[in-house]
């Protein structure tokens, strides 16, 4: 039985300038409680698919939907409150604050009351940082900052957690303990919608892998059969698709 569609987007066209365009046209969808892989060369519009999911670019055309309700031009905000989360690439803590307060800065929205608590269901997912939780977050290892990140995005608890790179500057075993991270919260019901360059590992973890040719959708595959294909390194690498399946 297919999961339910939660995140669509229908004949996207969106860029970062009036001139250069990088979604064309772009139609796709993530399941609910599924983890959906994005792959394909550089500049096939992975990032940017996220980037507009969470409206740091607004759709030229085409809509964009959540749980079939068009999200185009919110506002980050709007789609915090809605349920969408965001970890982008690279490291986006406060370094010289403690992780108490970096984790209290992304529960910032919440009302009054529940931050205690969301910050304590944080803790007990992750006692590395339980352990570290008055340490100043440029203290901890890489491993471990990826983790506040992810810890900071779940106080909101999103039923969509949306990841760019999330192994960049991570040993092979952190990286493995990220994915496993990631596939325990898809198990426990969150949509994860994930950009990485570490496409071998990432297949292994996702249930589907669309693979992106300058902006469009070239194929969508469950993650275990692209797993095994021959031309993988060709799909990722940029190369002619003949057909979305």
């Amino acid at each position: 039985m297919t999961a339910e569609k939660i995140i669509e987007f229908d004949k996207v066209v969106a860029g970062y300038t009036p001139s250069l365009t990088i979604l064309n046209e772009l139609t796709l969808d993530a399941r609910k409680a599924e983890i959906t892989l994005l792959i394909g060369p550089n500049g096939a519009g992975k990032s940017t698919v996220l980037k507009t999911l969470f409206g740091m670019l607004v759709p030229r055309s085409g809509e964009v939907r959540f749980e079939g309700k068009r999200i185009n031009g919110k506002s980050q905000r709007e789609l915090l409150a809605e349920g969408i989360a965001f970890v982008s690439q690279g490291r986006n803590l406060f370094g010289s604050l403690s992780v108490r307060h970096n984790l209290e800065l992304g529960g910032i929205t919440l009302p009054r009351g529940e931050l205690q608590g969301r910050i304590d269901e944080v803790l007990a997912r992750f006692p590395r940082i339980r352990e570290r939780i008055d340490n100043q977050a440029s203290t901890m290892s890489g491993g471990e900052q990826k983790q506040l990140e992810v810890g900071r995005a779940l106080l909101l608890r999103p039923r969509v957690l949306l990841i760019d790179e999330p192994s960049i500057g991570l040993s092979p075993k952190l990286v493995q303990e990220v994915m496993t991270l990631l596939r325990a919260l898809a198990d426990g019901g969150t949509t994860v919608l994930m950009v990485e360059q570490n496409v071998r590992t990432a297949l292994k973890y996702s249930d589907r892998a669309l693979v992106l040719e300058m902006g469009r959708l070239a194929l969508d595959r469950p993650a275990s059969t692209l797993l095994g294909d021959p031309d993988l390194n060709r799909l990722f690498l940029g190369g002619h698709v003949k057909t979305a399946a």
